[in-house]
């Protein structure tokens, strides 16, 4: 399913559609179909379908679906945390930003995979260079807008220095690391990489510019995995005009087959330190 980042009203936000599968899930794994759980609820299938598609039942209706599905009740504090978690808003609510966008999905992520061809990839960006690209865009953004998605995206990057932290495999095509920004700005902004580089969940790899071409030149993307194994990975793709979110699995596969064919072709993690170290020399 690909989703549309804009006109996206219809689909229910990421953490209820979280919840609706985990508890098809656990319908699932009791064998029942969606008519019989409608049946020992008294529930209209529409219902039951609803729920599973993304619509928050009542607190009671949902501790009476845990029940239904055989799960015991000393069993149900996590589940009843992901049902907190579905109905409250998200932090970026404050920032102006909707429970349906990229950032709710970041933040339930257990790993992020990102090529970038554009921009440092927003996860390691200082706050200098965040400022710069914004500068750059010719898009017509108020100050107040500017300075909410800067520090939107300086929030997400706590996710990597706390628990349980996020894990970041990014490639970065070279020619953004040669941008035209400040030379204080980039400078600073190549030192954070190999910082961040140096943490555990984070690796850095560089896909040299002066390589045949690839499939990466096609543009950037992002792939996004779930603590729940059963949870779908999702690819991400931002554009000029919007972006889009994809779930089908067929082509979740296929951008995750083109994120391993440009590892295959990017240095290893020593070799694009030197590079970045290299780069920032010369800055």
């Amino acid at each position: 399913m690909v989703s549309s980042a804009q006109g996206r009203s219809a689909q229910p936000p990421f953490r209820r559609r979280q919840l609706g599968r985990t508890l098809r899930r656990l319908r699932e794994r009791v064998g029942m179909t969606q008519h019989e759980a409608a049946t020992r609820l008294e529930f209209s299938l529409s219902k039951v379908s609803r729920i599973e598609s993304g619509q928050r039942p009542g607190l009671h209706e949902f501790r009476a679906m845990l029940d239904i599905y055989g799960l015991p009740s000393g069993d149900w504090e996590p589940y009843l945390d992901e049902y907190r978690r579905a109905k409250e808003n998200g932090w970026w609510r404050a920032y102006g930003l909707s429970d349906q966008g990229y950032v709710s999905m970041e933040d339930e992520a257990s790993r992020v995979r990102e090529f970038q061809n554009g921009f440092i990839p927003g996860l390691l960006q200082t706050e200098a260079y965040a400022e710069a690209i914004f500068a750059a865009s010719g898009m017509l953004r108020s100050r107040h807008t500017i300075e909410n998605q800067i520090a939107v995206r300086m929030r997400r990057q706590d996710r990597l220095t706390t628990q349980p932290a996020l894990r970041l495999d990014t490639i970065i095509d070279e020619t953004v690391l040669r941008q035209r920004v400040p030379p204080q700005v980039m400078r600073a902004q190549l030192a954070l990489i190999v910082e961040r580089s140096n943490l555990p969940n984070v690796r850095v790899r560089v896909l040299p510019r002066d390589i045949e071409p690839h499939d990466g030149q096609y543009g950037a993307f992002i792939l996004l995995d779930f603590p729940e194994p059963a949870d779908p990975e999702i690819a991400y793709v931002e554009h000029a005009f919007g972006s889009v979110h994809i779930e089908e699995a067929e082509d979740v596969r296929a951008a995750r087959l083109r994120f391993d064919q440009l590892a295959e072709r990017a240095l290893g993690e020593t070799d694009s330190l030197r590079l970045l170290d290299r780069l920032a020399s010369r800055t």
